[in-house]
């Protein structure tokens, strides 16, 4: 998954940003309203967690400039403004979810998770496709029971197919969902990791199947059926 953090604290940033990184999602992080502004107007998301007391543009307004574009992408609120009219007026304007500064790291987690489960399927929390089994909030693969390992570049490709199932999903928008701005990944590099994913989900009835010249998309397999 692609989150974006907008906060102006960076201790706060680092700390949460670690944490995400450390789940294995691509994580872009700003500090400026309006450098937020841009970046969601060109940048698809699949979350992202907004403080309110920002330069350039308040998170408020920021809130508001997203939902007016009807973009529906999961905000978590993250402040230190804890008066109840503001959590009101922030869920109002259309915020998924308010935590108040200082809160425990475990609990941020637990509401990341949440709010992506949600996005990505529509409240249930684990995909089947075939004999595999994908626990999207906590990025775990299963076949048959057993761990499918994988490499958190593999399971963010992975996911990026499962939640668009039988669903054309281009090269672009792979690159897109895989890469925070910190990283890159080229062409023959997303080849080798589709290559090696499609190693490791031999046999599990599931495929990565090429759509040529338009991308790849993940079906089940009939032939590898138990």
């Amino acid at each position: 998954m692609r989150i974006l953090i907008i906060e102006d604290d960076a201790a706060i940033g680092d700390a949460i940003g670690a944490a995400l990184g450390s789940a294995g999602h691509a994580v872009d992080r700003l500090a400026d309203g309006r450098l937020a502004d841009a970046a969601l107007r060109d940048h698809p998301y699949d979350l992202v967690v907004l403080d309110l007391g920002l330069p350039g543009i308040d998170g408020i307004d920021l809130l508001r400039r997203l939902r007016s574009r009807a973009d529906a992408v999961p905000v978590l609120v993250a402040t230190a403004r804890e008066e109840l009219e503001e959590r009101v007026r922030a869920l109002d304007l259309g915020a998924d979810d308010y935590l108040v500064k200082p809160f425990a790291l475990r609990e941020f987690e637990a509401r990341v998770r949440a709010l992506l489960r949600r996005r990505t399927s529509q409240g249930v929390p684990e995909l089947q496709l075939g004999r595999l089994r994908l626990d999207l909030p906590r990025r775990r693969a299963h076949v048959d029971g057993a761990a499918l390992e994988l490499t958190p570049r593999e399971f963010g490709l992975l996911e990026a197919l499962a939640t668009r199932l039988d669903r054309v999903v281009s090269r672009e928008q792979l690159i897109e969902a895989l890469c925070s701005w910190d990283t890159t990944l080229t062409d023959n590099g997303l080849d080798i990791a589709v290559y090696r994913l499609r190693r490791k989900l031999e046999g599990s009835g599931a495929r990565i199947r090429t759509a040529r010249g338009l991308g790849y998309l993940l079906e089940e397999d009939d032939g590898a059926r138990a």
